[in-house]
């Protein structure tokens, strides 16, 4: 029974390996796909998705701190950075952290009604926190930088926010993690029978 325990262990750690070498190569190169001159898809939350649901909610917050950490490595870092110093490590650290543990979390609930629908439903909740939690720290820490933004295009802050911040990239993040993450999950679940 130890054994068994030992290698669950074993496999766990070895799986959570490889997804935090994936999460963290895909944070520093973006793990774009860019979709005309529109907006690109961010493929960062796949693995952190996968993480949550196979290795736990630790492991989702694990992986969504491995992608903020890896962030401040970026150039992309220094325009966030140069607005506020700890506005955009408070964000980027608690929006990655909340949405691997999140999805992690509705994961274990749902899991035990469909193992399916949970992976899907973690893979909504995922972006969604990020998004959120990325909103709220923008009107926080970075309202000055929105409302120049929005006064400059003649628009109100919340809709700056939505268009310029957010835009189609959430709308198609949201949908490449509802599609290629429970995919992913059951080819890895497939593969381990």
């Amino acid at each position: 029974m130890e054994n068994n325990k030992s290698k669950w262990s074993t496999e766990k750690l070895v799986l959570l390996a490889l997804l935090t070498a994936l999460t963290a190569v895909l944070s520093y190169f973006g793990g774009f796909i860019k979709i005309g001159g529109l907006a690109s898809i961010s493929l960062t939350l796949i693995p952190v998705v996968l993480g949550a649901a196979l290795c736990g909610p630790s492991a989702g917050a694990w992986l969504g701190g491995v992608s903020g950490v890896v962030f401040f490595l970026t150039a992309d870092a220094a325009f966030w950075l140069g607005l506020s110093v700890f506005g955009t490590i408070v964000t980027v650290m608690v929006k990655g952290i909340a949405a691997g543990f999140l999805a992690g979390l509705v994961y274990k609930i749902l899991e035990k009604f469909n193992r399916y629908a949970a992976v899907i439903v973690s893979a909504i909740v995922c972006p969604v926190v990020n998004t959120s939690i990325f909103l709220l720290g923008s009107l926080i820490f970075f309202i000055d930088t929105v409302r120049g933004g929005a006064s400059n295009e003649g628009m109100g802050t919340f809709g700056y926010l939505i268009i310029f911040f957010v835009g189609l990239n959430f709308v198609f993040e949201l949908v490449v993690n509802i599609v290629v993450s429970p995919a992913l999950f059951r080819i890895i679940k497939i593969k381990k029978k």
